[in-house]
């Protein structure tokens, strides 16, 4: 029998494809199995293709036919429920972990994304158990899996160098700070666009929310230094770019506003590390210390979470009709972080945690 079309009417089809549904929400393979062949069938499927597709033998296909022809759809319905899905040992959930982990093309699947009905044919190929996949978020869950955005990770990153700065230069930057009552200072700079900033969210589905902008290309700078010990924030604005000579006049101000020790902790922005910079940090070594962050580690620089929680209150899906308006605005919130030290110094996560330990 290499062939076989069963003719069935429209209604017939709709509710096999309702017990479909049905079949997949209980977790049915064999049920499942039995309805895709029969609809398989009526399009004029090859059984030989059904059986491999499908897993199943001749025999299998011919009792289905019989099932449907002597009972109708009701036929193809398991006689018993099938019960709860067996469970995966703990070796099994051991190895299905780190398949997860390594990603689904090391499993063989297309893409970079697990998605439930990947999960389930891998379960079901691996250890021939069958879940539905309203229940395997259930079982990812319990064993520590959560569904969530990936982040970008800079692919020039050095991952030894990172734990270099944490192992071995953050507790020597702590201790030349205590020995010289100093502060240490994380700074960086942030650029506030007057076009405004989008972010997601709430709105009635299928209405875009729509923000004014002027579509002036001007931003404004900002340059900023927070302490780890005293949640003190220094800053100021600049409206031109950002270069030695400006990086100079911010870190001269800051100077001439404390009379403490600065350890200063900075990216690798060309211009933090050029000549102009190397004569001024030579010229004030006895007043600053600089030590630079690993490159590409901004998730190392808490002051970033700062321009983050300026952008979020004051610039996300907000008009600025003025360039006035916008630096009106950084301006207040600028100063509102600087009369909050707590919120500051909890921007520090992880140093504080390493500085416990």
């Amino acid at each position: 029998m290499l062939s076989f079309q069963i003719k069935m009417s429209s209604s017939q089809k709709k509710g096999l494809e309702k017990l479909l549904s049905t079949a997949q929400v209980k977790g049915d393979l064999a049920e499942v199995k039995r309805i895709l062949s029969l609809l398989a069938l009526s399009t004029g499927q090859r059984i030989v293709d059904i059986c491999n597709i499908l897993q199943i033998n001749k025999e299998t296909i011919r009792q289905i036919i019989y099932r449907f022809l002597s009972e109708g759809i009701r036929g193809l319905c398991s006689k018993r429920s099938p019960g709860r899905p067996a469970k995966l040992t703990k070796t099994q959930r051991r190895q299905l972990s780190e398949w997860i982990k390594q990603g689904p093309e090391a499993s063989g699947f297309m893409g970079a994304c697990w998605r439930s009905p990947m999960l389930q044919t891998l379960i079901h190929e691996k250890f021939g158990v069958y879940y539905n996949v309203h229940y395997l978020s259930e079982l990812l869950k319990n064993m520590g899996f959560s569904y969530q955005k990936a982040a970008f990770v800079a692919a020039g990153r050095d991952e030894e160098k990172r734990q270099e700065w944490l192992n071995e230069t953050w507790p020597t930057i702590l201790t030349l700070a205590n020995e010289q009552n100093a502060y240490i200072l994380f700074g960086d700079e942030a650029s506030f666009p007057q076009w405004g900033t989008l972010s997601y969210t709430w709105a009635l589905r299928g209405e875009q929310p729509i923000i004014q902008t002027s579509g002036n290309r001007k931003g404004y700078k900002v340059f900023g230094l927070i302490d780890y010990f005293t949640g003190r924030f220094f800053s100021k604005g600049h409206e031109g770019k950002l270069n030695s000579e400006s990086y100079i006049d911010f870190l001269t101000d800051v100077l001439s506003r404390t009379r403490k020790h600065i350890i200063l902790i900075q990216d690798g922005a060309p211009y933090h590390r050029g000549r102009k910079m190397k004569e001024f940090f030579k010229k004030y070594a006895h007043r600053i210390t600089v030590f630079q962050l690993p490159s590409y580690s901004p998730d190392f620089n808490p002051i970033e979470k700062l321009w983050k929680n300026v952008k979020t209150t004051g610039t996300h899906l907000k008009y600025f009709p003025s360039f006035e308006a916008l630096t009106k605005t950084v301006d207040n919130l600028l100063e509102h972080f600087k009369n909050v030290k707590n919120e500051v110094l909890n921007l520090f996560g992880f140093y504080n945690k390493k500085h416990a330990v």
